[in-house]
């Protein structure tokens, strides 16, 4: 059997200088994003993962009509006497409570793009490192204010008129919101401690649900015993509706909003280093 000779491979040509400049990009590396255009680009983000799965509106749209009209419809009557006085004390209560519960949403989120590997991408990229958690809760304060509008435009359906028009409205709602950011900052450490996205929901919830409903959001504390009207008194979440109350009526204290100025800020000086910390770490 013959053997027909092989013949020898040539080396590839090496490349030349010209080509490597061709192929290496020889324009100036762009400037580094800032601090706030980085977090805007990521709240963006957000909403646009709204646009494409709008079924996470449903918590902001359709469950606040329903806790408004349960509750008036409900207790109106048996608590007040009549559904519209419950209306005027109730509306700014589920206010407050609708925009509380969507903070728990914030760590979720966040613990669904770690689980799915999305924050390590975030950290491979040339930007500020708590952009994504800024951004992230920046986009869910846009949440924050339209679960707040409905709940508003519901109420005056219903027959609600705040005393302060809608001056006191949007102070009452820019207030929720302020509050509702600093909170979220403790969501989005728990997102951080969880393993999944089920039980950041899970522990959020115990933990929103009793403060929320040990409080006067409800009920006057005053028909409570005195050991739970103690406590009800001082739940910074008592303190957040009596305020809302108090701005779209016009009579809101000084005191009050000073009060829940600095819980808000307080949490977010706790909870926003924390966070970033555990989001370095994870």
């Amino acid at each position: 059997m013959s053997i027909i000779p092989t013949k020898p491979t040539s080396p590839a040509p090496a490349a030349s200088e010209d080509a490597l400049r061709k192929a290496l990009s020889s324009t100036p590396r762009p400037p580094r994003p800032s601090a706030l255009s980085a977090a805007l680009t990521f709240g963006w983000r957000g909403m646009l993962k709204v646009k494409h799965v709008p079924e996470q509106l449903l918590d902001v749209t359709i469950t606040p009509v329903m806790f408004v009209l349960m509750f008036t419809y409900l207790f109106g009557g048996a608590i007040s006497g009549s559904t519209g006085e419950y209306l005027d004390y109730i509306l700014p209560g589920i206010l407050v409570m609708s925009v509380l519960f969507t903070t728990v949403y914030s760590g979720v989120a966040l613990n669904t793009d770690l689980t799915k590997g999305v924050v390590d991408r975030f950290r491979s990229l040339p930007i500020w490192r708590p952009a994504p958690l800024v951004g992230s809760l920046l986009g869910d304060s846009v949440r924050y204010v339209l679960a707040g509008t409905v709940i508003v435009v519901l109420g005056v359906a219903l027959g609600y008129r705040p005393g302060a028009g809608v001056v006191g409205v949007l102070a009452a709602l820019a207030l929720v919101v302020v509050f509702a950011f600093g909170l979220s900052w403790v969501f989005t450490t728990v997102g951080l401690l969880m393993r999944s996205p089920n039980a950041v929901m899970n522990a959020g919830f115990m933990g929103i649900f009793p403060l929320t409903f040990l409080s006067n959001v409800f009920v006057e504390p005053e028909t409570l015993p005195s050991a739970l009207e103690a406590f009800v008194n001082v739940n910074p979440i008592s303190v957040l509706a009596t305020t809302s109350r108090g701005l779209m009526e016009g009579n809101a204290a000084g005191s009050d909003i000073a009060v829940v100025l600095v819980t808000a800020a307080a949490l977010t000086a706790v909870f926003a280093p924390l966070t970033t910390r555990l989001y370095r770490r994870s």
